[in-house]
């Protein structure tokens, strides 16, 4: 998760368009994503201005400490193959 956030730290994200990237559904991603919060490693708030008939979403994106975390992570990780050929080998591509 954090990895998928690390990519623009600043950008506030939706909690489903991270869902869509990572693969979990809502009932993995929002539990996750409030830990996270918890920690320290995201933070949190409601949409300001949501298009009318739409209810505000919650965005989501890294604290600077989350960032950290997510840099030292990809830096401690190997990358002696594309980032693609160990999903197709069905593993996983990597742990967040």
């Amino acid at each position: 998760m954090l990895h998928a956030l690390s990519a623009d730290p600043a950008t506030w994200r939706y909690g489903y368009e991270l869902g869509q990237q990572v693969g979990l559904k809502a009932g993995s991603l929002y539990p996750i994503l409030m830990r996270l919060c918890d920690r320290g490693l995201l933070a949190a708030r409601w949409e300001t201005d949501p298009p009318q008939g739409r209810p505000a979403r919650h965005l989501y994106r890294l604290t600077g400490t989350g960032a950290r975390l997510a840099e030292e992570w990809a830096a401690s990780q190997p990358r002696t193959r594309p980032a693609g050929a160990a999903r197709r080998r069905g593993q996983l591509r990597d742990a967040w």
